[in-house]
C-alpha cells in the first residue's frame, strides 16, 4: 500500500480554496483543483473551534479512510482539500456517509471513472 500524498504548507491549502471547484455533501465540502503531476494530493482542515484535537484527529482519520477505499477508482493529476461541514456535529460523523459523499462529489466533479 502506496503512502497518500499530502498538501503540507498553508499556500498551498490557499491555492486550492481559492482557486479550486467546490462541491458541498451532507458531511464533507472538497474543493478541487488540477495539477501537472500524474498523482493526486490531499489536505484536511478541520477548524479548531468544532472540537478538541481528539474529535479533530477522528475526522481527518475517517475522511483519509474513505478517499483510500475509493482512491482506485479516482482520476489522477487533481489537488483535493476536504473540510468539515460546520452544520453537522462531529459526533455525527459516519464513515460510511463520508465515503458516499466523496462519491457523490467526485462523480459530479467527473473526478470518478
Amino acid at each position: 500500500m502506496s503512502k497518500i500524498e499530502t498538501l503540507k504548507k498553508n499556500y498551498e491549502f490557499n491555492n486550492v480554496l481559492k482557486r479550486g471547484k467546490y462541491c458541498i455533501g451532507n458531511q464533507i465540502i472538497v474543493y478541487i483543483t488540477e495539477n501537472k503531476l500524474n498523482k493526486n494530493i490531499i489536505g484536511i482542515a478541520i477548524n479548531t473551534k468544532l472540537c478538541h484535537a481528539v474529535g479533530r484527529n477522528r475526522l481527518k482519520r475517517l475522511i483519509r479512510e474513505s478517499y483510500r477505499v475509493i482512491l482506485p477508482d479516482l482520476k489522477t493529476g487533481y489537488n483535493i482539500v476536504f473540510l468539515w461541514n460546520k452544520k453537522v456535529e462531529p459526533k455525527e460523523a459516519d464513515f460510511k456517509i463520508i465515503k458516499n459523499d466523496m462519491i457523490d462529489i467526485f462523480k459530479k466533479t467527473q473526478i470518478f471513472k
